[in-house]
């Protein structure tokens, strides 16, 4: 199954690259983003990308969602690197075990005899805590600019 997953997101990112889909899109975003701002793109998605991980599953994410930002940043000027770390902030190390769209979650839960509601109730704070205070090292140790 993972072999599918793996091929299917294969295919889809090259449907988007040479259809010329992904610079389109990335294209009609450009226009919301203020050039000023730019520089400020991977901050704003180590903020977002745990609450992010509510919303969108793993392979939507990166295979999807990312590939358009990391495209807008780079029409910006700002390194698809610095996106991709940003990404990593929040959607895999403190989003997932609190995402209803992963299955581990489910896993982690029922193992543990809790309801869904009241893990998330107490964790995402935390989580989303965590994932600032990442967003504000990656600032303060030069990885991010502001």
């Amino acid at each position: 199954m993972m072999a599918g997953i793996l091929l299917a997101a294969g295919v889809f990112t090259g449907v988007m690259q040479g259809s010329g889909m992904l610079k389109a899109m990335a294209q009609a975003a450009v226009g919301f983003v203020p050039p000023a701002m730019a520089g400020h793109i991977p901050v704003a998605l180590g903020l977002m990308s745990m609450p992010l991980s509510m919303l969108f599953d793993p392979d939507s994410f990166y295979f999807g969602v990312l590939q358009v930002i990391a495209e807008v940043a780079g029409q910006l000027g700002v390194p698809a690197v610095h996106v991709g770390q940003a990404a990593l902030l929040g959607q895999m190390t403190t989003g997932f075990p609190v995402s209803p769209l992963t299955p581990a979650t489910f896993l982690v839960v029922g193992l543990c005899g809790i309801d869904l509601a009241d893990h998330q109730k107490f964790t995402f704070p935390l989580l989303f805590g965590a994932s600032i205070v990442m967003t504000i090292a990656c600032v303060v140790l030069g990885i991010f600019s502001l």
